[in-house]
């Protein structure tokens, strides 16, 4: 079995709903392990503009049209008849010199990331087309002036230019966002790989799940689409810093001020930790983890580790270790089940990491490896793109340039000695900013001057020792709800995060204005809107019946000391507040013995509960909880409840409410704030769907 044999395919762009060839013959894309044309990629004759266009007015207004959790559920289908057809993709994938469980970083950890933001967006995000940011801001004193930060789509189209390394993972961690923020996206694959691009994207128009315009796809050069962005479209760019700076400098995007997104070089660091010396659990894991971020996709991931720091004492064990762990990597053809470690992605990228390695030679010498005599235990080491892995030490790392300014995209890594933990610290801040940095230790003073050292020049922090060793991620391993990205030379971009990703492709805005209309443009109850109070406990409504603003003001409730010494003989809580009453007073905050604040929050809940079955199913939860004012023995309060936000489920019998509870006391000082979080039924009495 080969890598990819079959005959040469022509790609196709996904252009205005429809598949459109290039008008030229195309530029052949070889297998990176046998040399042998895989397809052919051309884009000549596309009007850029026109799929712009197409995508903001087709694909835009129908991805608005619909809510964070049927955007969300968009996602999910799709990831779910993705990981159905794996198997297509990972017989593409070996064609780019990935070995099987390289592909499984690409093909099922780009599938995952996308089901992750649907599961998140439907979690974490509410059932509607527009998102509150934070609290309200009061502007009068009397709540008649306020305002709310909203965040809305933009009215354009994210353009992805992506990297070689990553065809599946790099396009699904970029859209996954931008549909579940409600923005149609293009996809710029780049050429080398763009097959398996192609191909993921045809499975997913297949379906027919997305808007049509909400994915389009380019196959080859991207021509004059960055001529034709406006302020409302977004681009996106993973790739070299040299053609990153060349796209952010073109003069539609600085004089639009289109939002750029860079992930570009990131010379990233690995630092084995002063107490990790050869014996230690934290060593070991070192060397495993160093190896395999040389050899996995054959070293050309963007978080692989390319400086390796470590304490002058265990420089010598340390090369010894990595030269022997390295040598025993097999080296071949990807389809091949003994191989270890792949193809480069090109013949053409294989000459780069070997000018590169010779730049690099300038500052360090090659203690593993040989870069021009490539040892292959399967397939042809000269029309494949196969090279050993090269580790290099440099010796003085403070006196050299090279090792900090020159990423070799390949199997190669340069080892440096420290004496300092500072020290350490200095040299990763010399790779003038990277996506990210790991340091081995078991101790936590290390950890902690290490990781703050560290932090401001880098977008993730790494901690690894004996106790994670099971459950780590590793090193290089960018996950969906943590950022990726990083600061100078990685670009100064940022990606995924979770729901951070989403809000990229969304507008911040400022909304002023009265209470009551406010409350109309976010979907959510403010003090000072509209409530309804016709005489029926909101508990009794399910949500065909309930409306935001309806509310129930309770009778009031005395807490006695009776009470108070109760609570606390029930509960075990016996603070000195609640029981001393000499000790309460001599607290500034105090003038006597106060009830707890969970005996204020239970007798509430006591106040405002109607008791009977009905359409709400569970409270799920409690978010804000603020206690403002003391309440004494011989204090009464009372509870004002509202119905702030409504969020249906999609495809289920409930939703989830949101109240705004208020407790006062007698003179009217608030007591306690917060929000109850209950799930209710769509109708009631429940009826079977």
């Amino acid at each position: 079995m080969t890598a990819h044999a079959g005959t040469p395919r022509r790609l196709e762009s996904y252009v205005c709903g429809g598949w459109a060839p290039g008008a030229g013959e195309g530029k052949p894309l070889l297998n990176a392990a046998t040399g042998e044309p895989v397809a052919f990629i051309d884009s000549s004759g596309i009007d850029f503009a026109e799929m712009l266009a197409f995508g903001r007015e087709k694909a835009g207004a129908s991805l608005r049209a619909m809510s964070f959790h049927e955007r969300a559920l968009m996602l999910k289908a799709i990831g779910l008849m993705l990981m159905e057809k794996k198997e297509e993709f990972y017989a593409e994938s070996l064609a780019t010199g990935a070995t099987r469980a390289d592909g499984w970083v690409d093909i099922e950890g780009g599938i995952v990331t996308l089901m992750n933001y649907a599961s998140k967006g439907r979690r974490e995000l509410p059932n509607t087309k527009v998102l509150v940011d934070g609290p309200v801001e009061p502007l009068s004193k009397d709540s008649s002036f306020s305002a709310q930060h909203i965040l809305t789509p933009l009215h354009g189209v994210a353009v992805h230019i992506n990297a070689f390394n990553f065809p599946c993972w790099g396009m699904l961690e970029k859209i996954a966002p931008t549909l579940l923020a409600g923005m149609p996206a293009i996809v710029k694959p780049a050429s080398q790989t763009a097959y398996l691009t192609e191909l993921m994207v045809r499975r997913i128009v297949e379906t027919g799940i997305l808007p049509e315009g909400a994915l389009q796809l380019i196959c080859g050069s991207t021509g004059d689409l960055l001529d034709h962005v406006t302020c409302q479209d977004v681009v996106t760019f993973t790739g070299s810093a040299s053609t990153g700076r060349m796209l952010k400098a073109q003069p539609a995007i600085i004089e639009n001020s289109v939002r750029f997104t860079m992930e570009a070089d990131s010379l990233n660091a690995a630092i084995l930790g002063t107490d990790a010396g050869p014996g230690t659990e934290e060593f070991d894991l070192f060397v495993k983890e160093v190896a395999r971020e040389m050899t996995v996709k054959a070293g050309q991931k963007c978080t692989a580790i390319r400086r390796v720091i470590a304490p002058r004492a265990h420089v010598d064990a340390l090369v010894a270790a990595l030269t022997e762990r390295l040598g025993k990597t097999v080296v071949g053809d990807p389809a091949n089940e003994a191989t270890r470690m792949g193809a480069l992605a090109s013949l053409d990228q294989r000459d780069e990491v070997r000018d590169r390695i010779k730049d690099l030679s300038q500052d360090a010498e090659i203690v593993a490896g040989a870069p021009d005599a490539v040892q292959v235990a399967s397939g042809d080491a000269d029309k494949g793109a196969f090279l050993n892995p090269v580790l290099l030490y440099c010796a003085k790392p403070f006196e050299a340039k090279a090792v900090h300014d020159v990423e070799a995209f390949g199997p190669v890594s340069t080892v440096m000695p420290y004496d300092t933990i500072e020290e350490a610290v200095d040299l990763t801040h010399k790779g003038k900013g990277s996506l990210v940095a790991s340091v081995f230790t078991n101790d936590p003073k290390v950890a902690e001057d290490v990781v703050l050292g560290m932090a401001p020049f880098h977008g993730r922090v790494m901690i690894g020792n004996r106790a994670s060793a099971k459950s780590s991620t590793g090193h290089g391993s960018p996950l969906p709800m943590l950022v990726h990205g990083g600061p100078g030379r990685a670009g100064g971009g940022e990606e995924l995060g979770g729901m951070r990703g989403v809000k990229h492709y969304m507008q911040r805005t400022a909304v002023q204005g009265v209470p009551r209309l406010l409350s109309a443009v976010t979907g959510r109850w403010m003090d000072g809107a509209d409530v309804n109070k016709d005489g029926v406990h909101p508990f009794r409504k399910s949500l065909a019946e309930l409306r935001i603003g309806d509310q129930l003001v309770t009778a009031s409730r005395e807490v006695t000391l009776e009470d108070i010494e109760h609570f606390a003989e029930f509960t075990g809580d016996t603070f000195y507040a609640h029981m001393d009453e000499a000790a309460a007073k001599a607290n500034p905050f105090f003038e006597g013995r106060v009830a707890h604040g969970y005996l204020i929050v239970s007798f509430a809940a006591g106040l405002f509960v109607d008791p009977a079955p009905g359409p709400v199913l569970a409270n799920y939860g409690v978010d804000n909880l603020r206690f403002l004012t003391p309440v004494n023995p011989g204090d009464t309060f009372q509870v004002q409840l509202t119905c702030k936000e409504i969020n249906p489920r999609v495809n289920a019998d409930y939703g989830e409410v949101r109240w705004d509870c208020q407790v006062t006391n007698q003179n009217g000082d608030a007591v306690a704030l917060y929000d109850v979080l209950t799930m209710v039924a769509k109708t009631w009495p429940l009826v079977e769907s």
